[in-house]
């Protein structure tokens, strides 16, 4: 089991359903689409910063890293990356991904509750 997240780059919506609106508009366009879109700088950068806190699963070689797939950037499309993490994990993770997001000007949205990370 995995706890997904999506952060992006843009206007934070007026509320969680606005979000959850945005959100699977973009899921549209830049995950399930036909064409791939190489991420933006802010999101590459984004995805820098949390390999910067633990480690790719592609390079985990002590069981630590709470991605459930990798390599992370490859989650990323254009403005958006919708990423998953171990549950066991989650709770940690997600907190940090969403505090980081923060900091960076980027929208991080609750995919299992349909509603903004604050």
């Amino acid at each position: 089991m995995t706890y997904d997240l999506a952060v992006w780059e843009g206007e934070r919506p007026e509320d969680d359903k606005a979000a959850g609106e945005f959100f699977t508009d973009l899921y549209n366009c830049y995950i399930d689409g036909e064409l791939d879109h190489p991420p933006t700088e802010r999101i590459a950068a984004y995805v820098a910063a949390l390999l910067e806190r633990w480690c790719d699963i592609t390079e985990d070689e002590e069981d630590t890293s709470p991605w459930s797939t990798g390599p992370l950037i490859d989650e990323a499309s254009g403005p958006l990356i919708y990423f998953a993490m171990r549950w066991s994990m989650a709770e940690e993770a997600s907190a940090f991904a969403a505090d980081l997001a923060d900091s960076m000007g980027l929208i991080c949205f609750d995919v299992q509750l349909d509603r903004l990370r604050p």
